[in-house]
């Protein structure tokens, strides 16, 4: 179910307006779409509120963004000559394919827009997938996300206001007045919806400033800062709001305080805005489908560290291009040669000066710059299951939905996938590292279940099998799938504490090999001894007790893709 596109256009329209009056506080916006008909509709209005928008790309230079020296016309001129980047004047930025936007790229950005000198940015996000997204490192300094998937050109309505209007509320935005009790009031609510960045509410009452601004008051009030947080929270938040019933009969047992404390020449300076408002404002327009997405969406994967690759490894031949770095020509290194011109020139005058029969551009060791590449191994996501008990068919049930799930974008993600079942006395590799769906099916009809929980035999099976593939290039990871309750201890040793010690013994083991790891608490309650075996081990601790594969594939997907 898809939330109104009447709503999200409306919503959308609004954030471009926003961001107009204040840029320099809101920092941006997020727009989610495929290029087409539909992004260019909503996008149209851009270059009446930002004429002066220049479009960048992924491929976008230092030089073009910082400005610096200019290799080709200094090498023409024979003189130094500067060229200005786009970033030394405030600028609206348009970033297009924003999901292959590179972390260096991305934190240089987030430097300009930390600066406060008045950028904004537009994100056009067109990733297909869940995990092509653009980099958290620039879309939590956005104030606003619209997503425009699944919606038609019919659905959108041109709603922008006048781009006088737009400079009337830039003059007035200086002089709105906040409420003393508004920060306080964003603050818990961005609380109660799981958002721990301070830049959020800091986001949000420049959007409430801003739309006082547009609607001509003085004074930011109730609407105001609904406004903003339906705009800044709703897609930021990372869990509903607990309802805290214990407090209900306390404020049922005064009512008739609340009017003897109001004064009635109150001050506007204090709004004493209930904070329910405000938490019923974001729930108004969360997506139908929040409890999915909070589970292990798109959203909380960066471009960077999720797209399903293994681990990044700096190399001199082959891989992706990096920034070039200063080195020496040692037999191992390509030249830069464009880097190096560049970090030569501005010296040549000196240089001239101190050798005048030198001719040409005049080259120091400390000059050259030599190419970087970054090679991406494939991944391994090592399944260890707990096969032990009554429960065990359930959960061995969920574990080849998974894993077979996985696998079904195996080739397009470079994934591979390994199943360890342990139970018994023991832990056994059931299914060895594969993208071969046909085996993978054939090796999961007949896994067999029952019996105790040697839970220390599973992780050591897993390590192992992780220093192994590792040496063969491979990145792993380990997702475990287990109820907790270890009872058998690794041979030689017997009790359900040795059990318990031999378990805490290897999860250190598996935490000095700094694995990325994920623990999945199928019980019915969720159980303390595995969230602290958990943070002995450094994995991310998932209780799901009722997990569907569905929801156990996008869980360690997002545990394992962060």
């Amino acid at each position: 179910m898809k939330e109104d596109p009447t709503a999200v256009n409306v919503q959308g329209q609004l954030a471009l307006t926003l961001l107009a009056v204040d840029p320099a506080g809101l920092g941006g916006l997020h727009l989610r779409a495929r290029a087409g008909p539909v992004r260019d509709m909503f996008c149209a209005p851009i270059k009446t509120i930002f004429p002066k928008a220049r479009r960048i790309a992924p491929s976008i230079s230092d030089l073009q963004l910082f400005g610096g020296v200019d290799i080709g016309e200094t090498l023409t001129r024979g003189e130094i000559i500067r060229a200005k980047g786009i970033l030394e004047t405030p600028t609206s930025l348009v970033f297009t394919m924003a999901e292959r936007c590179e972390p260096g790229l991305a934190a240089r950005l987030a430097q300009a827009l930390d600066s406060g000198i008045g950028h904004a940015l537009i994100l056009l996000d067109e990733g297909a997938e869940d995990d092509e997204i653009a980099p958290t490192t620039l879309t939590e300094r956005l104030a606003f996300r619209v997503d425009l998937d699944g919606m038609r050109h019919v659905d959108l309505v041109h709603m922008v206001m006048e781009e006088a209007d737009v400079t009337a509320a830039q003059a007035r935005l200086t002089s709105v007045a906040i409420p003393d009790d508004a920060p306080a009031a964003l603050a818990v609510t961005a609380v109660r919806f799981g958002i721990d960045s301070l830049r959020a509410p800091l986001i949000a009452l420049a959007a409430a400033r801003a739309n006082a601004a547009l609607n001509n008051r003085k004074t930011v009030n109730e609407d105001d800062l609904q406004i903003a947080v339906q705009l800044v929270y709703a897609h930021r938040a990372t869990q509903m709001p607990v309802e805290d019933e214990a407090e209900e009969p306390e404020d049922n047992t005064q009512p008739d305080d609340s009017p003897e404390t109001q004064s009635p020449d109150q001050d506007e300076s204090d709004l004493n805005l209930p904070d329910e408002l405000l938490i019923d404002a974001v729930k108004a327009v969360l997506p139908f489908d929040i409890l999915a997405m909070l589970e292990g969406s798109g959203r909380t994967k960066t471009a960077s560290g999720s797209s399903g690759a293994g681990q990044k490894k700096r190399g001199n031949r082959r891989g992706r291009p990096l920034p070039s770095r200063p080195g020496r020509l040692d037999g191992g290194n390509r030249i830069d040669l464009v880097a190096t011109l560049r970090a030569a020139v501005p010296w040549q005058t000196i240089r001239r000066k101190q050798n005048p029969d030198r001719t040409g551009v005049l080259i120091r060791p400390s000059d050259i710059h030599v190419k970087v590449f970054q090679e991406v191994s494939d991944r391994l996501v090592i399944f260890a299951v707990d096969a032990s008990g009554s429960a065990a068919v359930a959960r061995l049930s969920e574990a080849k939905g998974a894993v077979e799930l996985m696998l079904a974008d195996a080739y397009a993600r470079r994934d591979h996938v390994a199943l360890i079942a342990f139970r018994g006395e023991g832990a056994e590799l059931i299914l060895p590292p594969t993208r071969s769906l046909v085996q993978t099916k054939r090796r999961l009809a007949g896994l067999p279940g029952g019996g105790g929980t040697p839970l220390a035999a599973g992780l050591k099976a897993a390590a192992d099998l992780a220093q192994r593939v590792r040496a063969q290039g491979l990145s792993p990871s380990i997702a475990v799938l287990t109820d907790g309750r270890a009872n058998v201890p690794l041979p030689g040793k017997t009790g359900r504490a040795a059990a318990n010690e031999d378990a805490t013994a290897m999860a250190r083991h598996v935490r000095s090999l700094n694995i990325p790891s994920a623990m999945i608490d199928t019980s019915v309650r969720p159980h303390r001894d595995l969230r602290t075996l958990c943070d002995v081990m450094n994995a991310k601790y998932i209780p799901l007790p009722r997990a569907d594969a569905k929801g156990l594939s996008r869980a360690i997907e997002t545990a394992l893709g962060e």
